[in-house]
């Protein structure tokens, strides 16, 4: 596929609109004082992400029933939770989870 002016525009401009959504707002934070309130609010934000990631990976949706359990997912995060309450260090929660599924997925 070759690359057009009109395709290489599109790609430069995606990188930027995403670039700046990213850095405007710590640019804008950056010169105010926000609320302990708010502060606290969005000291969530990140459990309630991880939450939603981990929950749509270990139940499958299927439309007009009920979710069903995805069983590869569900016994690699049982250790991967443990291992992350223990050492609270991302680089062991990330090299358990891949650890984990390997094995799994090897076996089963």
């Amino acid at each position: 596929m070759a690359l057009s002016i009109k395709i290489l525009a599109t790609i430069v401009g995606c990188g930027l609109v995403t670039w700046l959504s990213r850095v405007i707002p710590f640019v804008l934070v950056k010169n105010f004082d926000l609320p302990a309130w708010l502060i606290r609010y969005l000291s969530f934000v990140p459990l309630v992400i991880m939450t939603a990631l981990i929950m749509e990976n270990i139940f499958t949706h299927h439309a007009g029933s009920l979710p069903t359990i995805d069983y590869e997912n569900l016994f690699a995060t049982i250790p991967t939770f443990i291992a992350a309450i223990i050492s609270k260090s991302l680089i062991v929660i990330v090299v358990v989870g891949i650890v984990c599924m390997a094995l799994i997925r090897l076996l089963f």
